[in-house]
Order: structure tokens, then C-alpha cells, then sequence
């Protein structure tokens, strides 16, 4: 425990919602057994006040129709038969409607706790599980003093209602024992109502505080430290060095491409020095196509392969900034820089029809 402390002092930060999906794969959620206590509680006093009577009454009729006539039933015969099949079916009612009942109740006192999960890592062996020093260590561990301390709390609380509630009954309780059966079992039935409804009220006071206490235990083990936080967003979203590493990658491959395209252009519009941008257009084009554009280093790069491959150069900084904003690489021109670009364009078309003419 003195281990525990300070790391858990350490972690300051809620839970992930990465974490606390994790968490509900390997079965670890909140689960307070005073409220599938509450559940079965509950579920045994409904069936006492709806199927008490009825299935003692079934039994009753059952076993004085056998104790009158069991001189008449020979062993083996039709009657005997269909008496025995009618018995085990009450019985079985009354024996398999309660385990099904209460069946019912534990299942829906985990999902009041927790969203259904279906989880093998609980039942999986594990050295800790069969470890004399684990096995003591839980034995004396703080979860064990509580819950020895709980149960004897428990004990002594529903042992006190009970008393309470049975103690004005004390005289009736004395004459019980002389009443016809069939007054007994009303009487009964009344005390154990008044029983139940006792420890009822008092149980689910229990279960809410155990919920509570249960699921801040458990919430408080899951919290994260600050480095745990910042790993698992590392895990989930990549370490920002290699993201952006890897974003470097992928600009200059995508700018190799792009420099191997200006080869191709038909003329380099720039600002002169800040912007170029490398445009190709043919007849069988319906508007000028941007093969590569940049500023700064980039553009100067593009300016030189332009004069290493003879590419016409035009200055035109209004039209250089605008197509640099306007215009992403692949992509054709807007239509409102058509004029603009047609100039230029028929302008290296005359110059190049010009020197190949004087050729």
C-alpha cells in the first residue's frame, strides 16, 4: 500500500475514453455486489408475496390427494401416473420459476452497473491467482478489511431491522404454532412481507453508498498520469516529430514531381524574384494548365530549369501573385485570368513563330 500511495498521487488526469473502452474488454468495470444484492433481495421478496400462497396452496392439494387416497393408487397404474406427473409439475414450477426469476435479477443488476461486455481475461489462469504471497497479500490487503468490515456492518444492520420488526410480533409469534394451516400460512406471509420490506429499505441505502464508493475506487485506479496521457495520445494520433518528418517527406517528393514537370511548360510568368509559376497550353487544351508554381528558393529553382531547357521567362508580377494565390499545381487557370494569360501566352507564341521564322 505504501507503494501504491505515491504512484497513485501521481496521476492526476481523468481516464481516456481509450482507456476506459480497454478497461471494459478485460471486465474491469464497476460492480458493487450490494447491488446485485439489492437485485436478488428484491426478486426473492416479489416471488414470496405472488407465488407463496398460490404454490403452497398447489403442494397442499397435491400431497392431501395422495396421504386420502394412497390406498386407491396402484403402483404402475394410469392413475397413479398421471397423479405423479401432475406433483413433479408443481414442484417444478414452483422450484424453476424462482431460479429463473432470480437468474433475471443478477443479470439485470450488472447492466444497471455497467453496458453488457462479454470478457474472457477474469477466468484466464494467472501465476498472481495461485501465489501464496498474492493470496496472503489479498488476504490482509485494505479491500478485505472493508469488505470484512462491511459484512459485519451488514450483519448487524439487517439482523437490527430484523428484530425490530419481528420484536412487536413476539406474542402472535407464540401463538403461531396453534393455528389451523390454512390461517398459518396468511399470518406467515404478512411477517415475512414486513421482513422483507424492512431489509429492503435498508439494503438499497447500502447498495447506493457501495455504488458510489465502488465506481470512485474505480475511476480513481484508472486515472492517468501526465506522461501516460501524453503517450497514449502519441499512440493514437503519432508522435508529432514523426508526423511532421514524415510531412517533409511527402512535400519534397511532391515538389520533385513538380520540378519535373516545368520542362514541359509553355512559359514561366514571375514577380520577377519573389513568385514563378509554369503554365503549359496547346491547341488541343481548353484553358492553360499550372504545372508547377512557388516563391522564393522554389521559384528561383523553377526560373533556372526554365532557362537550362530555353523556356520563355515573362515578368508580370500583378498576374505572377495572382495566379500563385488562385491556382493550385494540376489545375487549370480561373476564368478570370483568362485574358491576362492569353496575352502572355500569344505573346510567347509570335516570339517563337518569330525566331523560327528568322531561322
Amino acid at each position: 500500500m505504501s507503494d501504491e500511495a505515491p504512484e497513485q498521487a501521481s496521476k492526476t488526469e481523468d481516464p481516456s475514453q481509450k482507456k476506459l473502452d480497454d478497461a471494459h474488454r478485460r471486465g474491469d468495470v464497476v460492480k458493487s455486489q450490494e447491488v446485485n444484492n439489492w437485485f436478488m433481495i428484491g426478486g426473492s421478496a416479489l416471488l414470496f408475496s405472488l407465488m407463496a400462497a398460490p404454490s403452497a396452496t398447489g403442494l397442499t392439494n397435491s400431497l392431501r390427494t395422495l396421504l386420502a387416497n394412497a390406498d386407491e393408487f396402484e403402483i404402475g397404474g394410469g392413475a397413479f401416473t398421471s397423479f405423479m406427473g401432475s406433483l413433479t409439475s408443481t414442484i417444478l414450477l414452483v422450484a424453476l420459476v424462482p431460479l429463473a426469476v432470480l437468474a433475471v435479477c443478477g443479470i439485470a443488476a450488472n447492466l444497471v452497473q455497467h453496458r453488457p461486455l462479454l470478457s474472457l481475461d477474469p477466468i484466464m489462469p494467472k501465476l498472481s491467482k495461485v501465489s501464496p504471497g498474492e493470496g496472503f497479500r489479498r488476504l490482509f490487503s485494505r479491500d478485505a478489511l472493508i469488505n470484512f468490515v462491511k459484512g459485519l456492518f451488514k450483519i448487524a444492520v439487517v439482523g437490527g431491522v430484523t428484530f425490530a420488526v419481528l420484536w412487536p410480533e413476539r406474542d402472535r409469534l407464540e401463538t403461531m404454532i396453534t393455528l389451523d394451516p390454512a390461517a398459518l400460512l396468511p399470518a406467515f406471509q404478512e411477517m415475512g412481507l414486513k421482513v422483507f420490506g424492512a431489509v429492503l429499505a435498508v439494503v438499497t441505502v447500502i447498495a447506493l453508498a457501495d455504488y458510489v464508493y465502488q465506481r470512485q475506487r474505480w475511476w480513481t485506479r484508472l486515472k492517468m498520469t501526465v506522461q501516460e496521457t501524453r503517450d497514449e495520445y502519441k499512440q493514437m494520433e503519432g508522435d508529432p516529430k514523426i508526423k511532421g518528418r514524415i510531412r517533409q517527406v511527402r512535400n519534397e517528393r511532391s515538389r520533385r514531381r513538380m520540378m519535373a514537370n516545368v520542362p514541359k511548360a509553355t512559359v514561366i510568368i514571375t514577380n520577377p524574384t519573389h513568385f514563378a509559376v509554369a503554365l503549359k497550353y496547346d491547341k488541343s487544351m481548353k484553358a492553360p494548365l499550372c504545372l508547377a508554381k512557388g516563391a522564393d528558393d522554389v521559384a528561383f529553382r523553377i526560373r533556372e530549369m526554365a532557362k537550362e531547357h530555353d523556356i520563355p521567362i515573362v515578368e508580370n508580377p500583378p498576374l505572377a501573385r495572382a495566379l500563385f494565390a488562385a491556382v493550385d499545381i494540376d489545375e487549370v487557370i480561373p476564368t478570370e485570368h483568362f485574358k491576362a494569360v492569353a496575352q502572355v501566352i500569344g505573346f510567347v507564341m509570335r516570339m517563337k513563330d518569330k525566331k523560327a521564322w528568322s531561322a
